[in-house]
């Protein structure tokens, strides 16, 4: 089907009054791939995305169909552009003016697209020799076309770059980029970006790391459940999941280079639900955890890291489906979320449905306690600006019980408040006592990101918690 057509005057006008670009905001989408032989056709994917309240969906290419598919559907789009083609982008701004034309101006506005990805992990794929030279220069002249178009506040161009792009990740604040792409392609790449009010994609892959070092690093580490952290040594800080440490490292090694301030967008991570026998960690159970607790964490406004504790993350998981074509380990074929046939491989929650988050508590939200947080928890009147941890009680007494046990155990919170007999015993209740303990815990940690999670028990509030006459404390 021929893609409407429309002018780029009423495409910008259009793009502000309804879209917010993402890096903006934090958001959970996923990644669209169609490595397979046997997935539904663009339009029934559709219904599912929008069936399940994803708003935001990245894609491996500019498939004329798919493209039409999403037309009014109020989804958000990157499109990208595949790394055979990025020499000709480079070395014909023409060709790159045709292609965006075609590809991007064509389909607006109906058709929502908010991104161009320049390639994926070109630097690690197979003909990176050939195409790493390019990719800078592609970048910008698909960025020249669409600034002829008028469309560059409207679409933003990036390219997703895989952590082997580092030299050195670990601790964070050691994060350097190889010597053969720090000063040659990746400066280059962060000045456009930074001048362009773009952000950098990074394809992160916790369990790549566990899955390689499963005897060195911690599980719970890996899936953002409660844990004791790992300090990094250079600065003290105190990392509670490993995609957090990850992202410090890109963000030290950008930070190198001078462009410590250009967002970061995590543009795929995920965890296989099913793998080879030698693949340690590939999982039902842990795909769920990682995916799960992460989507919950971004959505409940809490996924800054310790080095950007104010952040809001936007995050691409991957994948939406299981792809029965991609070659590589059994774990390649088991990223889905979905079965081909539209069956959940397991359910994850692309929105938050009356939970308190910190950004709706910042944007005045009030009244009848913590939002969404159940369990005896009631708002003071008159919040003082500053910041809680919190129960939340639809988790259910089970999960809060183990994250109250380790918050007073292996995690140290002073849990003194709530023996019997002491001022913060009553209420008695599971809900009340986590509270108090993850709060402990919260302040202890002088509220750093990632501080109040507790495998998806816990989230931020600004408006005073009290239970009975228990007041939380703030630490300030």
């Amino acid at each position: 089907m021929a893609p409407p057509q429309t002018s780029a005057f009423f495409v910008f006008f259009f793009f502000l009054s309804t879209m917010a670009a993402p890096g903006l905001g934090g958001f959970v989408g996923v990644n669209y791939g169609r490595v397979a032989n046997n997935l539904p056709p663009p339009a029934k994917v559709v219904e599912l995305l929008k069936s399940r309240g994803i708003s935001e969906v990245k894609l491996y290419d500019a498939d004329p169909t798919v493209l039409s598919a999403l037309s009014k559907s109020g989804i958000g789009v990157v499109v990208a552009i595949q790394n055979e083609l990025l020499s000709e982008i480079a070395a014909r701004p023409a060709f790159a003016m045709a292609w965006v034309k075609k590809n991007v101006a064509a389909w607006l506005p109906s058709t929502h697209i908010r991104a161009i990805a320049v390639g994926n992990e070109v630097f690690a794929s197979p003909m990176a020799k050939t195409l790493t030279p390019a990719l800078v220069q592609a970048m910008k002249n698909i960025h020249s076309a669409l600034t002829a178009l008028r469309l560059d506040h409207l679409v933003k161009v990036s390219s997703p770059i895989a952590l082997t792009a580092l030299q050195s990740s670990y601790p964070p604040s050691s994060g350097v980029f190889r010597p053969d792409l720090a000063v040659p392609v990746m400066k280059p790449m962060l000045e456009l970006l930074n001048g362009t009010g773009s952000y950098l994609m990074v394809n992160a892959y916790p369990f790549f790391a566990y899955e390689a070092n499963a005897g060195v690093i911690s599980l719970d580490y890996a899936l953002f459940r409660p844990n004791g952290g790992v300090v990094d040594g250079g600065t003290g800080r105190r990392y509670l999941s490993l995609l957090d440490a990850q992202l410090d490292a890109v963000g030290a090694a950008m930070t190198g280079l001078g462009f410590g301030d250009v967002d970061v967008v995590v543009s795929e991570t995920g965890w296989p639900s099913k793998g080879d026998g030698t693949e340690t960690g590939a999982s039902v159970e842990n795909a769920a955890a990682y995916n799960g607790n992460l989507a919950r964490r971004v959505l409940a406004g809490d996924a800054g890291t310790p080095t950007r504790p104010g952040g809001a993350v936007g995050v691409y998981l991957f994948a939406l489906f299981n792809e029965n074509l991609k070659p590589g380990p059994g774990s390649e074929r088991n990223y889905g979320l979905f079965f081909p046939d539209e069956a959940s491989v397991y359910d994850v929650q692309f929105k938050l449905h009356g939970v308190a988050t910190r950004r709706d508590q910042s944007a005045g939200a009030s009244g009848g306690g913590s939002g969404g947080v159940s369990g005896g928890v009631g708002a003071a009147s008159g919040g003082g600006g500053g910041e809680w941890c919190v129960a939340d009680g639809r988790v259910g007494e089970e999960r809060l019980q183990k994250a109250l046990d380790y918050a007073c155990g292996e995690g140290g919170a002073d849990c003194g408040g709530i023996q019997p007999g002491a001022g913060c015993f009553a209420p008695n209740t599971v809900v009340a006592h986590a509270s108090y303990a993850f709060n402990s815990y919260f302040q202890k940690m002088k509220r750093a990101a990632g501080s109040c999670f507790f495998g998806g028990a816990a989230l931020v509030v600004s408006q005073e918690p009290r239970f009975g006459d228990c007041v939380l404390p703030t630490g300030d």
